[in-house]
């Protein structure tokens, strides 16, 4: 607990993975890539729970294996490619109510593919809804490529990406305003928000700034690599 709140850490890991195989289990520095996530969530004195929502019984034992709890395993018809998270919300809550009469006031959402996120990252985003109050919570870092200098191509001819922008004005990187993107590493939520506002990652949204380092999203082999060689760096520190 928090401030006498009760949180709940979910980790949305499905089975299906088109980008990279079995993405969730793939050995990263020696463990799956879930692990990495697990064993952070774990470290965080204040979650109540860590809850492992997938529909695969691999995913399912390798999870509870690294300490994670899989009370259920989630149904097909929300484990698909275009399911969005709020029925995976939706399911979890109500199963942990329905059978556990278990009902948090805060839901910490853990991406799997963010392994770099450190348990400062969830406490501290934790911190910012407690105190602020607002709907959400989301992780963002600053961008590696500024949209100012993104284009667009009518027929072969470049245009600037966002309408009315001059980016004369802004030929070197020092007159750029600070661009910031979500890294996908930590969602914070009341249960409110979620079940009684039907707010998914909209309404009145705070932002959490992480390092670049610690931002990597695994979408693909070369995310993987890169995260590899990340992990290398640290460890040599």
């Amino acid at each position: 607990m928090k401030d006498n709140k009760k949180i709940l850490a979910i980790i949305p890991a499905r089975g299906g993975s088109k980008g990279v195989l079995k993405k969730n289990i793939k050995l990263l520095a020696g463990k799956p890539l879930i692990a990495w996530t697990i064993e952070t969530a774990l470290s965080v004195t204040c979650l109540d729970r860590v809850i492992l929502s997938t529909d695969d019984r691999q995913i399912s034992e390798i999870g509870k294996q690294y300490g994670a709890e899989v009370p259920f395993l989630r149904p097909e018809k929300i484990a698909a490619d275009d399911t969005l998270d709020m029925p995976v919300y939706e399911h979890a809550l109500a199963w942990l109510n329905d059978n556990e009469n278990f009902c948090p006031d805060i839901i910490v959402w853990l991406r799997p593919t963010a392994p770099l996120r450190i348990a400062q990252d969830i406490n501290n985003a934790l911190d910012i809804l407690i105190k602020k109050e607002p709907d959400w919570v989301r992780s963002v870092c600053e961008v590696e490529h500024h949209p100012y200098w993104m284009y667009k191509l009518n027929e072969g001819s470049m245009e600037p990406f966002i309408e009315g922008i001059q980016i004369k004005n802004y030929m070197r990187r020092q007159l750029l305003p600070p661009a910031y993107r979500l890294n996908g590493a930590v969602e914070v939520a009341w249960r409110s928000t979620i079940l009684e506002k039907k707010l998914l990652y909209s309404g009145e949204i705070e932002a959490y700034i992480m390092p670049s380092d610690r931002s990597i999203d695994i979408d693909s082999e070369m995310d993987f690599r890169l995260a590899q060689t990340y992990m290398k760096l640290k460890k040599n520190e």
